[in-house]
């Protein structure tokens, strides 16, 4: 049996309207003719009878989770948003409630979970699933062979050496060594389809890697060296970041890159100028990125991370370079005391890279020491199409939005692989944002033009973060400044029978943060595991309520129950402000050291 989460989430399904729209599913035939030829040469491939054996084999470096391990030991398999619960199943015999769920089958990455257990139970599964993958897939069936997948399981599988061929006889290793071969020669020839960014970088790491390590294929290594050098030129700007500005993707492109350079560098052979200098710039830009409880800001379809991973990839690096005072990938980060803030400050990535983007313009994260406090919903892709959509729209931020409108709208749909995905359309065409800093503390200014031709308003938002990090003060604006934004203003009046245009400031809160309304309902106390008081206030020119949200995490089975400050209002004469607060009601408790989260370790 299986059992997935809901496509919606009972009493939360009004929190966040889903308010972006998108038009029907369109496929290109370049698309088609990909997939084609990524068959036509798996086939191919399976014909070439190379080497078997390693000529050298890098140290892992990839690391799993003991907890998923056991699981998968037990016939629970957690991928895509579905648990398939199966005891002494076969993993390609489990039913494939989604792509998504065959797709991580197909990459191997639960290879990393089995070897963290380790034992002889988790040994055996790893062998005997891997060794059913050749005989089943092995020559060329399948969704597991486009570029990116591949790559994945040849890392690991070579990463993992010694435990699948541990005890093994003669004619297992031979299929295996004959199967990495043939996948090697298969990546070498479809590399290039993979799409830029994060799959191609894929693709070229596991190039390099089973080029370095297997026997007769290092042919294949100075090629895809210069290509991965060339992508680091392309894809990677001079401030380290990736068009599309998602953090947790660029923690895994700077994974990569790492894996790569330690694999060339082991092998004695020098890596790329371009291929050095790429890591280089994106080691601050991720620092920046970086809460003060070691995880990602959550922004573009990117999530917190796994736990260790970011700051094992920065000290792999050995670039000790400190995150910069400009905008980081499009981010700016306040820091001060124990207060971390994250500020979305540019406009989404561009429609063609847009597929994973949200509308979260001048949104923001704070973190308290180590415990999230004010947050962004997350990436809803692993739990279904609904609440996917969700997660990208404006009200899954801690930003303001007018009602029943995002500040960027849903357009072109595309198929990726065997997925698909909505592209950003009528995004912000100006967004300006300026930073300042001093004695008293730290301070950013931005507005944006998203809502200016629906509704003919600018959105405006200042947050100021105190010297001590104990003070987080706000003012947001929405006004009509000029003559055809006041036009654009008074039709949209005009639309709501001059009853103004409603509009709401929303502030996520982490599933961990008790959340109560205080003082006779004009402030919210938010108490924090780690026994801080906060306290949230407003002038009084918005109505307060706390209303449910959710928290979407990757690796569980539904969204987390959360709750979300609102400050609900009305835009009536061109313009209309709100200022608010966040502030610690007491100092931070001398025994607090906060070094683990409180995070259960099964999905819940």
């Amino acid at each position: 049996m299986y059992r997935r989460a809901k496509s919606r989430f009972n009493r939360h399904d009004r929190a966040v309207p889903d308010t972006m729209e998108g038009d029907a599913l369109t496929e290109s035939w370049p698309a088609r003719g990909s997939r084609w030829m990524n068959r036509f040469h798996a086939r191919l491939s399976t014909l070439a009878k190379p080497a078997t054996a390693f000529n050298s084999q890098p140290d892992p470096l990839s690391i799993g989770s003991f907890a998923r391990g056991r699981q998968l030991i037990g016939g629970n398999f957690l991928f895509a948003g579905f648990l398939v619960e199966a005891p002494d199943t076969v993993i390609w015999d489990l039913p494939m409630p989604s792509s998504g769920f065959e797709e991580a089958l197909h990459g191997f990455v639960w290879l990393d979970d089995l070897a963290a257990v380790g034992d002889g139970a988790a040994r055996k599964r790893a062998q005997d699933w891997t060794t059913l993958w050749i005989e089943t897939h092995g020559r060329g069936r399948g969704p597991g062979w486009t570029p990116d997948l591949t790559a994945r399981r040849i890392i690991r599988w070579i990463n993992h050496a010694i435990f699948l061929l541990n005890g093994q006889d003669t004619e297992a290793s031979e299929a295996y060594f004959r199967s990495l071969g043939q996948q090697t020669i298969f990546l070498s020839r479809r590399w290039k389809s993979a799409a830029p960014g994060l799959p191609r970088f894929e693709a070229l790491t596991g190039l390099i890697y089973a080029g370095l390590s297997l026997t007769g294929m290092q042919r294949h290594v100075t090629t895809a060296a210069k290509a991965l050098a060339r992508e680091c030129r392309e894809q990677i700007d001079e401030a380290g970041g990736i068009p599309t500005r998602n953090p947790e993707e660029l923690l895994e492109v700077f994974t990569l890159l790492n894996w790569a350079a330690a694999a060339l560098s082991g092998a004695g052979q020098v890596t790329p100028k371009d291929h050095v200098q790429a890591i280089e710039r994106i080691a601050p830009t991720l620092r920046a990125l970086r809460h003060a409880d070691g995880s990602l800001a959550r922004f573009h379809g990117g999530g917190r991370g796994a736990e260790g991973r970011l700051d094992q990839a920065l000290a792999a690096s050995g670039v000790r370079a400190s995150a910069g005072a400009d905008l980081a990938m499009g981010y700016a980060r306040l820091s001060e005391g124990r207060t971390t803030v994250i500020f979305d400050a540019s406009a989404p990535p561009k429609p063609a890279v847009s597929h994973n983007a949200h509308a979260s313009t001048l949104a923001f994260e704070l973190t308290s020491g180590r415990r999230p406090v004010i947050v962004s919903c997350g990436s809803g892709a692993s739990f279904g199409a609904e609440w996917r959509r969700a997660g990208r729209a404006t009200q899954s931020h801690s930003v303001l939005a007018i009602d029943g409108c995002s500040s960027s709208r849903l357009g072109e749909t595309r198929r990726l692989g065997n997925t698909t995905r909505e592209l950003l359309a009528d995004s912000p065409k100006e967004v300006v944002v300026e930073r300042t800093g001093g004695s008293k503390g730290q301070s950013i200014n931005g507005w944006l033009d998203g809502y200016a031709r629906t509704h003919g308003l600018i959105h405006a938002r200042q947050l100021d973060l105190s010297f001590d990090g104990r003070s987080l003060s706000g003012e947001d604006t929405l006004g009509a400044f000029s003559a055809p934004h006041r036009k654009a203003f008074d039709r949209a009046m005009d639309g709501v029978k001059l009853a103004g245009v409603p509009f709401s400031v929303r502030f996520h809160l982490h599933p961990d943060v008790d959340a109560a309304l205080d003082m006779g309902g004009s402030a919210v106390s938010l108490a924090l595991k780690s026994g801080e008081i906060w306290v949230f206030r407003h002038d009084g020119h918005a109505d307060l309520r706390l209303d449910p949200s959710f928290y979407l995490e990757a690796g569980r089975l539904k969204p987390r129950e959360s709750l979300q400050i609102v400050l609900s209002s009305r835009v009536l004469n061109y313009a209309a402000q709100i200022n608010w607060t966040l502030a610690k009601a007491q100092d931070t408790p001398q025994g607090v050291r906060d070094l683990v989260q409180d995070e259960g370790p099964l999905p819940d």
